[in-house]
């Protein structure tokens, strides 16, 4: 006599106990067949789109397979009031004629277990013994008693299968964007046999380690260049390379982006979510303007350093992370860590090794290969017909502007000259670039001493202008820093011979 109990018991231990769909069913199969004729099991699942019964899994005595077959439905699927069906004459049956695969239906007794879960989603468990008539009313019982447990089985490969696929997709979205981002900055770095010999040699000498770089120099000099170059130098290049603008995030904002909230953390917290140092696990996290962080970040990001886990904004629990971190500034953290406006202890684990990028205009040599690179990029995302071919002597004009922008700023004379001039050979206007001359223009016909006053005025205007970015007027403007009124300044700079708005700026 069966005690159902445990047999349902046992069953539902052996079928539910892995999300492995095939280790689950073996393990149902070797008791099973110890109560069930029983040479072969699979678990299937009806597609009533495709009008087919895909089947999931398949386990026999020669062992467990998963497998993604679609078995072609010939009509629709009738629908049983049973939850068994007991097939005595499966040779008659063209579905499940066609589902056996090893011996002949006339050879052959099958059973089916029909399974629903939620969504009217269906699917079956079919069994099958070699030899006729193997099985009776009992056995259909005692299958019966266990048709939750294997339609819970179905749902949970379901789940699983979707996960996998899911965790594919992501895994083939992280490479599309990796070789993305190699095409914008490419393999090859220019300058790394000239201008940035020696950075990168310090590059090639930290890649492999796990050791923190601190990579330092003025706005658009290639820092980001260089942090991409470390990364795809290192054993992490399989991994994530996640990039944080420190200065972009909104401060309320920062805490959550970097280390991930717990549901409930905030109003709008609708759900967890994982940070960007989450997301890094396994590769490598670079942190702009990492001098922008706020006191409360920096604190968090010290422990990461320190204890290599991170705690979510509103949670509790330590979530370990594996990163690399590699961090950026144009401002100067030592002197901030001795002013107490970066925390010292941060700032001497950040600083394990500081790579200074040179200015341009230290490099002056790049500036060739930079233009043709540009001039080729350029071309391509404005669907030129073919790069132009510069003006004579452009080559020599770019070379005796001091490139205060650096980098960027010599793209974007690039991509502003191809805007305004479509036709060849390409010139540089000299309203893209001022004049070397420019800087140390004074009025004609002045005395000496008004010339020397006029000169630091002049010079004193100027760094305003550079820290607006040109800006004359309104927030943040050169006339609200330097506390006079617009119409006055932009009086004081024509006498000067001071370029304003678009004509001065850099970037």
């Amino acid at each position: 006599m069966i005690d159902e109990n445990v047999f349902f018991r046992e069953v539902t231990t052996r079928v539910c106990g892995s999300l492995d769909i095939k280790t689950a069913l073996a393990r149902a199969f070797e008791y099973l067949r110890e109560f069930i004729p029983l040479d072969a099991m699979g678990l299937h699942l009806y597609e009533p789109g495709l009008g087919a019964m895909r089947t999931i899994a398949r386990v026999s005595a020669s062992g467990s397979f998963a497998v993604d077959k679609v078995t072609p439905l010939l009509g629709k699927l009738e629908e049983s009031p049973e939850t068994v069906k007991i097939i005595n004459h499966p040779e008659r049956d063209l579905l499940i004629k066609t589902m056996i695969r090893r011996g002949k239906p006339s050879d052959s007794s099958v059973m089916l277990l029909y399974l629903m879960m939620a969504e009217d989603r269906g699917g079956a468990l079919s069994m099958r013994a070699d030899g006729k008539n193997k099985y009776r009313e009992d056995h259909a019982h005692l299958l019966s008693l266990v048709a939750e447990p294997f339609t819970i089985a179905l749902d949970n490969a379901l789940k699983h299968r979707e996960l996998s696929n899911l965790k594919d997709r992501l895994a083939d979205d992280n490479r599309y964007l990796q070789k993305e981002l190699r095409d914008i900055y490419g393999d090859k770095i220019i300058g790394e046999n000239s201008g940035l010999k020696d950075i990168m040699a310090m590059v090639r000498q930290v890649a492999p380690l796990t050791s923190p770089v601190l990579l330092l120099g003025e706005t658009g000099a290639g820092k980001d260049v260089i942090a991409n170059a470390i990364h795809y130098v290192s054993q992490r290049r399989g991994g994530s390379f996640i990039k944080v603008n420190c200065g972009a995030i909104p401060d309320t904002l920062l805490d959550s982006e970097l280390f991930g909230h717990e549901k409930g953390a905030f109003t709008g917290a609708d759900g967890q979510k994982r940070g960007r140092f989450e997301r890094a696990h396994g590769g490598t996290i670079f942190l702009d303007e990492v001098g922008e962080l706020l006191p409360q970040a920096q604190v968090r990001m010290l422990r990461v350093l320190q204890e290599k886990e991170i705690e979510r904004v509103g949670g509790s629990k330590a979530v370990p992370v594996d990163i690399r971190l590699i961090t950026a500034t144009n401002r100067n953290l030592e002197d901030m860590a001795r002013e107490n406006r970066f925390r010292r202890d941060l700032w001497f684990r950040l600083n394990v090794f500081p790579i200074l990028i040179p200015p341009l205009r230290e490099r002056k040599s790049d500036i060739p290969e930079f233009v043709d690179y540009f001039l080729l990029k350029k071309s391509r995302d404005m669907k030129l017909a073919r790069q132009p071919v510069l003006a004579s002597g452009t080559i020599n004009r770019l070379l005796e502007y001091d490139w205060p922008g650096n980098v960027r700023e010599l793209e974007n004379v690039i991509e502003r000259a191809l805007i305004l001039n479509r036709g060849e050979p390409l010139v540089v206007a000299d309203a893209l670039i001022p004049k070397k001359s420019d800087r140390n223009t004074r009025p004609s016909g002045a005395g000496e001493e008004s010339t020397n006053l006029d000169a630091v005025v002049a010079s004193h205007i100027r760094k305003v202008l550079e820290s607006t970015r040109g800006r004359v007027h309104g927030p943040d403007g050169a006339a609200q820093l330097l506390g006079v009124n617009p119409s006055t300044l932009r009086k004081r700079m024509s006498k000067l011979g001071i370029d304003y708005g678009r004509r001065f700026s850099k970037n």
